[in-house]
């Protein structure tokens, strides 16, 4: 489980002040995680201007132009931000074993040991179960 996931409230930590054109102190909420490279993409922060080169689109339009857009930022300048606090902090994790033998990682706030849950990868692997296979088996249980 990583520290920091896709919907996290996260603050920049490093980098140029913004003042100097930086983005150290801003918060804002990630978009995507590049687990390969270590990298994330947060919304309103390290913004890059791209100039794309002039096309067309099947339609006709032209394309292209200047554009602005959030570039990733690596996850060390990065620090999660406590909910409760609206500060950043440290994150831990704490691995639990119910009665079953079923383990799960819970990751918690060092300073508040506040714990938030991550939603086990079983329950978003398992289909939903439609309307017929309900009435499937309802009908197996009346007989």
């Amino acid at each position: 489980m990583a520290k920091i996931r896709k919907g996290d409230l996260v603050q920049v930590i490093s980098g140029p002040t913004q003042e100097r054109g930086g983005s150290r102190g801003k918060q804002g909420r990630v978009i995507s995680v590049i687990a390969g490279k270590d990298r994330v993409v947060v919304e309103g922060v390290n913004f890059v201007t791209k100039h794309v080169k002039v096309g067309q689109t099947q339609r006709g339009t032209k394309t292209g132009g200047i554009e602005t857009m959030e570039a990733p930022i690596h996850v060390s300048n990065l620090a999660l931000v406590d909910p409760e606090t609206k500060l950043p902090a440290r994150v831990g994790f704490t691995v639990t074993t119910d009665d079953r033998g079923k383990t799960t990682r819970e990751r918690f706030f060092k300073k508040s040991r506040r714990v938030e849950t991550k939603k086990s990868a079983a329950a978003k692997a398992e289909p939903k179960a439609s309307k017929k296979d309900a009435e499937k088996a309802t009908e197996k249980d009346a007989d």
